[in-house]
């Protein structure tokens, strides 16, 4: 699909935004969850991805050329509709992630309607810039689009230049908090399993990151989640999150945008080059 929405990025932006979502009914008996701690829930040195994921291709192999043809490939997507979607995954964060699950759920989701599940979010993130800072740092891949002047849906920042490829911060990310999602969701776990790989592949999109990058950004979101789950305050924090979600989840929806929901399900039904 290849035509154009001109609304399309602030139709996202409306369905991000709290302040316009109608308030929705309070619940009879609300989760309270204690304030997220300010620390990681695995202790370092529990979990090294360094360890877990395989180095990043080499040059002048064939899984380099694969990951070279998928960036020049996917720079024609400029100006679509999944190039709008890729822009809109750029932001990062529990808060953001959590809405852009809403077409997933059946439900557009803010922080106020799931406060245990933000809890969980929010404190797992801080797990998710340790398994991934690591590897950046000891592999230190460039990124696709330096030393060419092909288009990338952000702007080309020092900032940018100067951080690392390998893996992708936002699959794994992405990766992680779908499967915590899919855990506590059962019943939506394919739909929300596939945003998840949306959301990573979207950094293939916009060209800030190699298709290996998306894919190393996957093993690692799944390595940690398996980590966290041998955590009991991790387990414990779950539990609360699945019965905050099962409570929003059987209250009348707040029906997400559905130029949004389009646009997800024809990038799912169109696999990138």
């Amino acid at each position: 699909m290849r035509r154009i929405l001109p609304a399309f990025a602030s139709l996202l932006l409306a369905a991000a935004s709290p302040a316009r979502e109608a308030a929705p009914p309070v619940s009879a008996d609300p989760v309270v969850p204690q304030a997220p701690a300010r620390v990681p829930y695995l202790a370092a040195g529990t979990l090294d991805t360094r360890a877990i994921l395989p180095p990043p291709p080499k040059t002048g192999t064939d899984a380099e050329a694969v990951d070279r043809l998928t960036f020049a490939g996917t720079r024609a997507l400029k100006d679509t509709d999944r190039w709008a979607l890729a822009t809109a995954d750029v932001r990062g964060g529990a808060a953001h992630l959590l809405t852009s699950f809403s077409c997933a759920l059946g439900t557009r989701l803010s922080p106020a309607r799931v406060p245990a599940v933000m809890a969980l979010l929010e404190r797992t993130r801080l797990d998710v810039i340790a398994a991934v800072d690591a590897p950046k740092s000891l592999y230190a891949r460039p990124r696709p689009h330096l030393g060419n002047d092909l288009p990338i849906c952000v702007p080309r920042s020092e900032r940018l230049a100067a951080s690392w490829s390998y893996p992708s911060g936002h699959a794994t990310e992405g990766w992680t908090f779908a499967l915590i999602l899919a855990a506590a969701a059962p019943a939506q776990a394919t739909a929300l399993l596939q945003r998840g790989r949306l959301y990573g592949e979207s950094r293939m999109v916009c060209g800030v990151h190699w298709r290996s990058d998306v894919e190393a950004g996957r093993t690692n979101g799944a390595a940690l989640f398996a980590g966290l789950l041998g955590n009991e305050t991790f387990r414990a924090d779950l539990e609360r999150a699945r019965a905050d979600l099962a409570r929003a989840l059987a209250e009348p929806a707040v029906a997400p945008d559905p130029a949004t929901c389009a646009a997800e399900a024809e990038a799912a039904k169109n696999p990138l080059p």
